[in-house]
């Protein structure tokens, strides 16, 4: 019988970079995009010499990027050879590995012994992404339809993937698929792990409350971060696949010892060993219950650039700390007080919202109809006025958090993809000595401090970021996590992410099917395919 396990996306809106350090928190959004793995057994019956066997197989499949490929894993060691010509998944053998090696470590012999029978059977895995995941606008613009949701809703469920084709000019290297930022490396993963370990019977993921539930959660946690971070190559902030597990949080992470210490162990110990010694590892990350304010929505917007390399940008703000350490200290203490403050704003608004119900419907949706500098007349009572402070206090501490992600890239020196914004002309570089402009070229010294002069959130986001704060209804907008040329993200009051959507829409920016889902894995009842939705198909409304 087939397990299907589902897992989110995300959206980091607080602490890009910070949230690589403990103990500075990260308010990560889950979304209703989700990745999808389907595990079932690869042959029907035991062959009669399958007890001699020393290797079982495993069938990989990837319908998105038309991708078939077979390995053979070894049922003593659990490493996997490929057998077929296609790429290989790192990601989805770690989890596989991972996932084999748990239930070893956890198994009794006598459900070893059954373990081993449903091993040989083989593997058959299917992975799908929502489309959300994905830039689909050249599917879009080839079909001669407007950049709009209901276009994109439109499209086939788990349509092909498009191949970024750009060539790499060495320094500014787009990732093989263009995506929109969500994860998808990480909700992948994660749906793998979890589909597996319940197939396997490590865990049991029917049920949705109690404590043993919980514990099944924190197992797909530690296996899921360790495959992630052994397929990366690196412990990262875990913050994508916390997410993926648990849903939408305000995350601390994790010590990295407790995974960089298998990765040493892994040389000289059994992997079920080491898996054993993860399991039983002192994790230490922090997890708050998050979500935001009610009549409060979640929307991305797909500027069209492919996306850019996180791993590359972290490591330019990193060899800046190193190059830099009091500046440096000095802009992540501001930035701190800036994510931290925007946390209280949202969590006051949240409290507000339980206790004067109806006093908050009215202004929220008051001031959805618009632009900010209105919002003060829609309220006339105390209440009302602390529930607009708050509101101008969370807008006030994005645009500081903004302010100061743009000075640590400019630091940093993140590398630029393009000069060009959204809508088509050369952008003036602000307060600066050099000023581009259509027809002009920078040389010499001026040049030389242009290349300094680098984004997190890039030039043509700015503009795109600037005029989205200025629509009615919108409280926020950002450039999620590491930043660079991903979905852009706002948050809009009652009813106006509408509005937005068609505005993004004039200028080339795709509102993407995304929403806040606060669910994280679960099981699922069926093959999505035969339910014929993805995220958002059931409604093309923003809200």
């Amino acid at each position: 019988m087939a397990v299907v396990a589902s897992a989110p996306g995300k959206v980091l809106i607080t602490g890009g970079y910070l949230v690589l350090e403990r103990p500075n928190a990260g308010i990560v959004l889950s979304t209703n995009a989700r990745f999808y793995a389907i595990v079932k057994p690869l042959y029907d019956e035991l062959r009669p010499d399958s007890w001699a066997w020393s290797w079982t197989d495993l069938k990989l499949t990837s319908p998105q990027m038309g991708r078939e490929t077979m390995y053979k894993m070894s049922l003593k060691h659990f490493a996997l050879q490929c057998t077929s010509s296609e790429a290989r998944n790192p990601f989805v053998e770690y989890a596989v590995q991972y996932a084999v090696a748990a239930a070893y470590s956890t198994f009794d012999n006598d459900k070893k012994d059954l373990l081993q029978k449903l091993l040989l059977q083989g593997f058959d895995i299917t992975i799908l992404g929502s489309n959300d995941f994905y830039s689909y606008r050249n599917e879009i613009e080839a079909r001669g339809l407007p950049l709009t949701p209901e276009s994109l809703a439109s499209l086939p469920p788990f349509s092909s993937i498009t191949f970024n084709t750009e060539q790499s000019d060495g320094q500014n290297s787009k990732p093989e698929v263009a995506k929109t930022g969500l994860g998808s490396s990480a909700a992948m993963t994660t749906s793998v792990v979890a589909a597996l370990l319940h197939y396997l019977g490590v865990v049991n993921l029917s049920s949705y409350s109690g404590a043993q539930h919980q514990e099944n959660l924190d197992v797909v946690h530690i296996i899921a971060q360790t495959a992630h971070c052994m397929a990366q190559g690196k412990v990262g902030s875990g913050f994508d696949v916390s997410s993926a597990v648990y849903g939408s949080h305000r995350y601390v992470r994790f010590s990295p010892q407790v995974i960089s210490s298998a990765q040493n162990a892994i040389r000289a110990m059994p992997l079920e060993d080491v898996v054993a010694d993860v399991l039983k590892g002192k994790w230490d990350h922090e997890r708050t219950k998050f979500s935001l304010p009610p009549l409060m929505n979640l929307l991305l917007g797909e500027p069209g650039t492919g996306g850019s390399s996180t791993p590359s940008m972290v490591g330019a703000v990193k060899k800046w700390q190193t190059s830099d350490p009091q500046h440096s200290s000095d802009t992540w203490k501001r930035l701190s007080g800036a994510n931290t403050k925007l946390e209280a704003q949202l969590s006051l608004l949240s409290k507000l919202a339980e206790d004067y119900w109806e006093i908050y419907k009215s202004v929220i949706y008051s001031c959805s109809m618009y632009q900010s500098e209105k919002w003060v007349e829609q309220a006339s009572e105390a209440v009302g006025q602390e529930i607009v402070k708050a509101l101008f206090g969370a807008r006030d501490a994005m645009l500081n958090i903004r302010s100061e992600m743009k000075l640590m890239g400019m630091a940093a020196g993140i590398p630029v993809n393009t000069l060009f914004t959204s809508f088509g002309h050369l952008h003036r570089v602000k307060n600066g000595p050099c000023a581009l402009v259509a027809g002009q070229t920078c040389s010499g010294q001026n040049e030389s401090f242009f290349n300094k002069w680098k984004r997190i959130e890039p030039e043509s986001q700015t503009e795109l970021l600037d005029a989205t704060m200025n629509m009615c209804g919108v409280l926020l907008a950002g450039v999620p996590g590491a930043g660079g040329f991903d979905a852009v993200f706002a948050v809009t009051l009652g009813d106006s992410g509408n509005n937005l959507a068609k505005a993004w829409s004039s200028h080339n920016v795709l509102a993407l099917l995304v929403r806040e889902d606060p669910r994280g894995v679960c099981i699922e009842n069926s093959d999505p395919r035969t339910n014929q939705i993805t995220s958002g198909m059931s409604s093309v409304s923003i809200v």
